[in-house]
C-alpha cells in the first residue's frame, strides 16, 4: 500500500511539474506572435495548448533518453523521483516569478541529478549521456537556432526588400500563424516527453515497467499531454513579457524568422532524442534575428541575464534536489517525507489559488 501510495504521490508530482513546464515555457511559443499582433494573447495560448497537446504524441525518443540516459534506471527510488521534481518545480517557480525564461527541462535534469547524487553517489549517473544528450546540445542548440534565424531574416528582407510594408507586415503575420503552430507542436514533442520519462522512471523504481525495453504506456503519454496544454493555456505572462519585448523590439518579420528557426531546431533534435530546452533554442532564434538586422537591436543587457540564468539552471535545480531527497530522509519511511512534503506544496498552492481570487474579487468590487 505505501509503495501504491509514493507511486500516486510521484506520478502527481510529475504532472504538477508538467503544468508547471507548460505555463513557464508558454512564453517560448507565443511571445513573439503576441508581440507582433500576429493573433491575440488568448488565442496564442489557446492555439498553442492544443497543439502542445497533439505535439506529445508525435515522438518518444526523449522520453526514452529521460528514462534511461541520464541515470541509472536500477538504482533510481521513488523518493529519487520525487526530490528531483520537487527541485525543479521550486526553480521554475522562482524564475517565473522574476520573468526569466530559464530552462525548465534542464531544472528537471539537474533536479533529478542532484537527488540521485544524493541518495546513490556518483555511480548513480550516467555521465557520457548527461553530457552527450543533454549538456553539448545545450551548447549548440541556441548558437545553431541564433545562426538559423540571422540566415532567415537576411533572405527575408532580400525578398521584400522592394515591397510595400503594409502588405509585407500582414503577410509575415500569417507566416506567424503557421510558423507558431508548428514551434508549439515542437514543444509539446520535447517537452512533454520529459516528464513522461520521468514517470515511466518511477514505474521502473516500482517494479511495474521494467528496467529495459519498456513501452511508454499511453495512459502516461495522455496525462503528460493533457498536464502541459493545461499549463499552456494558462499562461505565464510574466516569461512573456521579457521573450516577446525586453530582448528585441520584433518586427512581424523577424518573429516569422524567430519561430521557424526555433521550431527547425526544436523538432530535429525530438526526432534524435535529444532532451533540447526550448527555452535556449527560442530565445537563441529571437537574438540571432534582431542581431542579424543591427547587433544594436538586441538588448545585451537582457539577454546577459538570461544566460546568467540558463548556466545557474542545471546546478540550482540538482541543489533543490538534493535538499529535497535529504529532507524526505529525515522521517527514515520512504512515504512519510514525501507525504509530508506533498500536502505541504498542495496547501501552498491552493493558498495562493485562492489568495489570487481574492485579490481578484477586491478589484471587480472596487472597479464596480
Amino acid at each position: 500500500m505505501s509503495g501504491d501510495l509514493l507511486l500516486f504521490i510521484v506520478v502527481a508530482t510529475a504532472l504538477a511539474f508538467d503544468f508547471t513546464n507548460g505555463f513557464h515555457d508558454t512564453a517560448n511559443v507565443v511571445a513573439t506572435a503576441i508581440s507582433t499582433r500576429a493573433v491575440g494573447p488568448r488565442t496564442a495560448v489557446a492555439f498553442a495548448a492544443v497543439l502542445n497537446f497533439a505535439g506529445a504524441f508525435v515522438s518518444l525518443e526523449v522520453a526514452a533518453t529521460v528514462a534511461s540516459d541520464i541515470v541509472v534506471p536500477g538504482l533510481v527510488t521513488e523518493t529519487i523521483v520525487f526530490a528531483g521534481l520537487v527541485g525543479a518545480i521550486a526553480w521554475n517557480l522562482a524564475t517565473w516569478y522574476y520573468g526569466l525564461p530559464s530552462s525548465s527541462s534542464h531544472a528537471l535534469i539537474g533536479g533529478l541529478v542532484g537527488a540521485a547524487f544524493a541518495a546513490q553517489g556518483a555511480d548513480a549517473i550516467l555521465g557520457e549521456g548527461l553530457l552527450g544528450r543533454v549538456m553539448v546540445p545545450a551548447v549548440i542548440a541556441p548558437i545553431l537556432a541564433f545562426g538559423v534565424a540571422g540566415l532567415g531574416i537576411l533572405l527575408a528582407y532580400r525578398i521584400v526588400a522592394r515591397a510595400h510594408p503594409g502588405p509585407v507586415n500582414r503577410g509575415f503575420r500569417i507566416g506567424q500563424l503557421a510558423t507558431g503552430g508548428i514551434l508549439a507542436l515542437s514543444h509539446g514533442t520535447n517537452d512533454a516527453q520529459k516528464t513522461m520519462g520521468i514517470i515511466t522512471l518511477a514505474l521502473i523504481a516500482n517494479g511495474n515497467l521494467p528496467a529495459s525495453g519498456f513501452d511508454v504506456p499511453l495512459w502516461v503519454v495522455v496525462s503528460a499531454a493533457t498536464a502541459i496544454a493545461l499549463g499552456t493555456y494558462s499562461g505565464g505572462w510574466r516569461i512573456i513579457r521579457t521573450m516577446g519585448t525586453r530582448i528585441i523590439k520584433m518586427d512581424p518579420a523577424q518573429g516569422f524568422a524567430a519561430q521557424g528557426a526555433g521550431a527547425a531546431v526544436i523538432l530535429a533534435a525530438s526526432q534524435a532524442g535529444y532532451p533540447l530546452s526550448t527555452t535556449h533554442t527560442i530565445s537563441g532564434a529571437v537574438m540571432g534575428s534582431g542581431a542579424a538586422r543591427r547587433l544594436s537591436a538586441v538588448r545585451w543587457g537582457v539577454a546577459g541575464n538570461i544566460v546568467v540564468a540558463w548556466v545557474l539552471t542545471l546546478p540550482a535545480a540538482a541543489a533543490g534536489g538534493a535538499l529535497v531527497y535529504g529532507l524526505c530522509s529525515i522521517p527514515g519511511d520512504d512515504t512519510v517525507g514525501p507525504f509530508v512534503l506533498a500536502l505541504a506544496m498542495l496547501l501552498a498552492a491552493l493558498s495562493f489559488v485562492a489568495g489570487r481570487l481574492r485579490r481578484g474579487s477586491t478589484l471587480t468590487a472596487a472597479e464596480a
